[in-house]
């Protein structure tokens, strides 16, 4: 009987010295790093990746999530409800959450949007706590993120309905095709590409890495889901962003460091921090 061949261990990209990136999009709080969290934050400082921010998807991976960034300067933290968790959302959880995303090391009010995928609540459910979180993150200026599963024409309907967003927003885990991002572009709006676009088969998202213009682009990992290649099928991590940066690079035809210090400058101007 022939031996599994093992998957060949490619060292992470290096950056060129005085080159940073952000990894705009990780869960840091949840079980995946329950061992060693510390080590996971230090290995991505190591690497380049000198900011990360951790999303809260529910008010106690929000509260965790700003703990985080109180004692880690590499990392900071946004607040909202995913659309997993609205079907049980209170007005006491409202009054809440806007305190919670008061707070000086929130970047971001998100993650919310819509998932007609796993659909844990009702549509309607989903859609009322969409637009009444958009409305709280406008009140209080603060950047959106937005989590859409197969929901493409339901999220854009409710963003022209509550445009224009003057601290803007991002397509997290960017899934549709090059008209869907332009389309949310066009609202002014970032496209944030996972590590999907190594796969082999995600030719659409390869597509839009190519097509939209890098000034509207942002990288993250989704991490602990979502590993790019080499590592996919393994546990995420933020430095593992460096891989897709790569990749994006190589489908554009430009470095490693023109992706890594636009898709930097551009996570610097939408969640305002100084790198």
């Amino acid at each position: 009987m022939a031996k599994k061949k093992k998957r060949k261990d490619i060292p992470l990209p290096l950056l060129s010295p005085g080159v940073t990136m952000i990894d705009t999009h990780c869960h840091l709080d949840m079980d995946a790093y329950g061992k060693d969290q510390e080590e996971v934050i230090w290995r991505s400082v190591e690497a380049g990746v000198n900011y990360m921010i951790t999303v809260g998807i529910d008010l106690e991976s929000s509260r965790q999530a700003i703990a985080l960034a109180e004692v880690h300067e590499a990392v900071y933290a946004t607040a909202g409800i995913h659309p997993h968790n609205v079907k049980t959302i209170t007005e006491k959880d409202y009054t809440e959450l806007k305190m919670l995303a008061a707070h000086t090391r929130v970047v971001a009010y998100g993650e919310i949007g819509m998932d007609l995928v796993k659909c844990y609540a009702p549509p309607e459910v989903q859609k009322e706590h969409f637009q009444r979180q958009l409305t709280i993150a406008k009140e209080m200026e603060l950047p959106v993120i937005i989590h859409d599963r197969e929901a493409h024409a339901d999220i854009v309907e409710i963003l022209k309905k509550e445009y224009p967003f003057s601290a803007g927003g991002v397509m997290h885990c960017f899934s549709g095709d090059l008209a869907f991002a332009r389309e949310v572009i066009d609202l002014g709006f970032f496209i944030s590409l996972p590590g999907v676009v190594t796969f082999n088969n995600a030719h659409a998202l390869q597509e839009v890495a190519k097509g939209i213009p890098l000034s509207s682009m942002i990288l993250e990992t989704d991490a602990p889901f979502l590993a790019p290649v080499p590592k996919r099928g393994k546990r995420n991590e933020p430095a593992y962003v460096l891989y897709t940066a790569s990749h994006v690079a190589e489908l554009r035809g430009v470095s490693l460091e023109d992706i890594a210090l636009q898709t930097t400058e551009n996570a610097q101007n939408l969640f305002k921090i100084n790198v």
